[in-house]
Parts: C-alpha cells; structure tokens; sequence
C-alpha cells in the first residue's frame, strides 16, 4: 500500500490501463494489449510496476458474506486507549467476523464492518471486540443494505481528464 499522500507518477497510459481495468477486472493482458494497442510486453511491465508501487490493493476475489452463512452486516464504531492502538488492531485483525476496519479521527477511533449469523452471533462479536484490553467503547450500526459499492472508476475518470 502507498504511504499516506504519495502518488506514484501515473501517466495517460497507466489511467488508461487502470480504467479498463475497471471496466472489466477479469481481463487478460493479451486482451488489455489488444485493447489499449500496445504490447504484451509493455502491458505486463506497466502492471508490475504498478503492482510493486502499491497501486493495486488487493487480488482477493470479492464475494458476499451472505453465501458463507454471514447475512447480517453492521459497522463498530470503536473507541479505545490511542497508546494501544497497534495492539488492538492485531487483536480485531484475528477476530474473523471483522472484514475490515479503518482508523478515523474525530470521537471514534476505528470503524469496523463486520459480518455475523444473527443478531446473537453479532451480540456476541461486538463482545469480543469489547473484551480486547484497550478497548473503551463500542456503538454498533446495522448495516441495512450497499446501496453503493468500493468503485473507483470515477476517480480514474477524474484523473484522466485532470492529466
């Protein structure tokens, strides 16, 4: 991942690439060179370096929690002892039900979005996360639906006009 305000030099073929990577993240790099018109070659060097500069964050196929049995989904507003911080989040890291968790400033301190069976199973989780030494408060949000989803196409729709 790039360290906080760092932007790699990307030029007009790197947001071209990333946008057809958007538009079909499935494609192949015969396919992305066909489409872009330029090689195959040049095609794998870009993504490695885009790669190796952190420009890519994950290549986890992402699914809903709903097929695993994980249908209700809520976010934790967590507050905890800023000294710890570190600590705490290696220990939320290991609870599996949290799927991701993001500091923050302001009066809460970690956002966590977690997925759980059931109302208990979730009583249960928020629980756990209480329990971790450091942890201060918590205030659970149910999730009531994605009405938009992680997208970043606009942005590299931004960045191409911008460049």
């Amino acid at each position: 991942m790039l360290p906080f305000g760092t932007m790699p030099g990307l030029d007009r073929i790197d947001l071209e690439l990333l946008a057809a990577l958007a538009d079909d993240p499935r494609t192949t790099i015969v396919a992305l060179a066909e489409n872009l018109g330029l090689s195959r070659n040049t095609i794998q060097a870009r993504m490695a370096r885009l790669e190796q500069t952190g420009v890519f964050l994950s290549y986890e196929r992402s699914f809903s929690p709903d097929v695993l049995g994980f249908p209700l989904q809520a976010f934790v507003n967590i507050g905890v002892k800023q000294t710890e911080l570190p600590r705490i989040t290696a220990e939320l890291a290991r609870i599996p039900e949290v799927l991701q968790a993001h500091g923050l400033s302001g009066s809460v301190d970690l956002l966590a979005r977690v997925a759980c069976r059931d109302a208990r199973h979730l009583f249960d989780t928020d629980a756990r996360i209480l329990s971790i030494e450091g942890v201060e408060r918590t205030e659970t949000s149910l999730a009531m639906g994605e009405v938009i989803p992680f997208r970043v196409a606009g942005l590299i729709g931004l960045a191409r006009r911008e460049s």
